[in-house]
């Protein structure tokens, strides 16, 4: 019971994270805090300039590229992210402790909630090189994407928990309708990796001193990365009514896996909306964090779907 009620707590704490680091990137405050662990220096950063030392601009001038300019906002948007992580490291810890009950049932559980804090730890010293290497744009989609893998291995462990205690539906013609959501998933995950390209994209033109200021511009500097992704989800959405058609139709009695999947529509449907007011209003701030982790929720739902799907075997092997 304990370890069930801890792994909900650790996805809602990972998804929270993963908006904390659309919020880094879309305000522009991964540099807020240029230095790690420590944010100038300090365990708890400052609050004005006033509060650093009075040559700060010399010391922290190689690592923020000349960009030194202290910003009290970036900064601490920046800090709260970092102590989310920790966060997280913690909770994620407190499950895989609350998996040892599971040890003599189902060893998996436990090895994989081990291996969620590994990869925790691992994407934690990632965020380290990212300060580093001043956001290199390959390792930033890098440390979003080992963000994905930790909720898909904490998803599985928790899952094999719940399905002592959750029924699901019975399902015809199952092998095909796991061949769609294995292929939803695939190119879900395609065209997230499709919209750290266009983020990227977009890094570069606010680099650009011609364009980077004049947000209208943004879209039409992209080039064929953001057309792609905009074209693409169009296929995303088509696919999710299909399966969603498909499961209505062999599903003897709707319930957990038709009602999971009615809510990955609703949020696919969302997304599509935020993606198409950042086209046509300028990439607002505000919206790319929310775009950002709807995109990766969607990732989470699909892969319950399929969990869901395949219970008994899972139930099987904790027999």
């Amino acid at each position: 019971m304990l370890f069930r009620k801890l792994g909900i707590a650790t996805i809602i704490t990972v998804y929270l994270l993963v908006l904390a680091g659309g919020i880094v990137r879309s305000t522009g405050s991964g540099m807020g805090c240029p230095d790690w662990p420590k944010c100038f220096g300090m365990l708890i950063p400052p609050t004005e300039a006033s509060q650093l030392p009075p040559n700060y601009q010399q010391i922290y001038a190689a690592k923020l590229h000349g960009e030194v300019e202290f910003n009290v906002t970036k900064t601490w948007i920046e800090y709260v992210n970092r102590l989310l992580g920790a966060l997280t490291g913690i909770i994620v810890f407190a499950t895989f402790i609350a998996s040892i009950s599971y040890w003599k049932k189902d060893k998996t559980i436990t090895i994989l909630s081990f291996l969620g804090v590994i990869l925790i730890g691992a994407n934690g010293a990632l965020g380290k090189y990212v300060v580093d290497s001043f956001l290199k744009p390959g390792v930033v989609t890098l440390h979003m994407m080992l963000a994905v893998l930790v909720i898909f291995v904490l998803l599985y462990a928790i899952a094999r928990a719940w399905s002592e205690v959750i029924q699901t539906e019975v399902i015809d013609r199952k092998p095909f309708l796991n061949k769609i959501v294995i292929l939803v998933l695939i190119l879900s995950t395609s065209q997230v990796l499709l919209g750290t390209q266009v983020r990227e994209a977009i890094d570069r033109v606010i680099a650009n001193p011609f364009f980077g200021h004049n947000r209208e511009t943004w879209i039409e500097q992209m080039g064929l990365p953001f057309y792609i992704h905009r074209s693409y989800s169009l296929l995303i959405l088509g696919l999710h009514i299909y399966l969603i058609w498909q499961l209505k139709k062999n599903i003897q009695q709707q319930g957990v896996i038709y009602n999971f999947m009615q809510v990955l529509v609703l949020i696919v449907g969302i997304e599509i909306l935020s993606g198409t007011v950042m086209a046509y209003f300028g990439v607002p701030a505000y919206i790319q964090p929310i775009h950002l982790t709807l995109a990766i929720v969607s990732l989470g739902i699909q892969f319950v779907i399929l969990l869901l799907m395949n219970f008994k075997k899972i139930v099987v092997q904790l027999q």
